[in-house]
């Protein structure tokens, strides 16, 4: 399983000097499977680089699954260059919404006055698969979905392909049950022995304590889940947007030191805009 982010900045994408190591453009995971299917996880701004990149390899069919419909989440798609090839076929799973929310949502996202390209006039190939069962295959990679604690709810995943876990849990907080979402236990349990945990971290402890039930989770928080679950590898995630390369730094740097000094064996990032991992 090949991971690579397009996207990882929480909230708003940002620019400037201070945004130059992790990057600007908000959430989009690509993961290619071992069967050359590929899955695209959410559509922020990041997907405008990956659009072009797949069209650079002439690969034209992709698996879309969303965490939720918050506008971060959702603001690149018009941007997706493939949605405007007839020989691009998209395969949209309704997860984690029922019914034709996924259509509506992604067709008021181009609505005019928000876009000049209707909806109904892309040329791709769209096909929408029924929503979330308590797993699912696409090809050689089993996705198996779990409720997010955030507001207006969502899905975190989990991706397993040849006995190597991706666990993807980005906008929960593990600090507060919000409607809909789960108790910390569940979480844990879900992450256990993953080979790479990738969470939302966006909040040091001082800032959770202001912004508690916002949807998000402190650093401290993810990095104690990291170490009751057991996982290999831990990737910061929705990078909160005035979060300075600097600042983000330090943070890693604080985590590898308490790995360390817990003598435990998980190597941690921030994710960046191109980071990549194979399992």
């Amino acid at each position: 399983m090949y991971i690579k982010c397009w996207g990882s900045r929480g909230s708003i994408p940002v620019s400037g000097k201070d945004y130059l190591k992790y990057g600007g453009d908000t959430t989009c995971i690509e993961i290619r499977a071992k069967s050359s299917d590929i899955i695209i996880i959410d559509a922020g701004t990041g997907i405008r680089r990956l659009g072009n990149q797949l069209i650079e390899e002439n690969l034209y069919k992709y698996n879309f699954i969303f965490t939720h419909a918050h506008w971060d989440h959702l603001m690149g798609f018009p941007f997706f260059k493939p949605l405007y090839s007839k020989r691009a076929e998209f395969v949209m799973n309704r997860c984690p919404f029922h019914s034709k929310f996924v259509e509506t949502i992604l067709s008021k996202v181009m609505a005019p006055p928000n876009f000049p390209v209707k909806y109904s006039d892309l040329k791709a190939n769209i096909v929408y698969v029924d929503a979330c069962p308590t797993h699912f295959e696409i090809g050689s990679v089993t996705v198996i979905p779990i409720q997010l604690s955030h507001p207006n709810n969502g899905s975190g995943y989990k991706f397993v392909e040849d006995g190597k876990s991706f666990v993807f849990l980005t906008d929960n907080e593990l600090g507060y049950v919000h409607p809909g979402g789960l108790p910390l236990k569940s979480y844990l349990e879900f992450s256990m022995g993953a080979d790479l945990l990738i969470h939302d971290a966006e909040y040091t402890p001082k800032e959770y304590e202001k912004q508690k039930e916002w949807g998000h989770s402190s650093y401290t928080d993810v990095l104690s889940i990291a170490f009751d679950a057991g996982v290999k590898k831990l990737g910061l995630f929705h990078l909160n947007q005035e979060r300075t390369d600097r600042e983000m730094n330090r943070i890693v740097e604080v985590c590898r030191q308490n790995i360390a000094e817990k003598k435990r064996d998980i190597e941690c990032y921030g994710v960046a805009n191109d980071m990549t991992f194979i399992l």
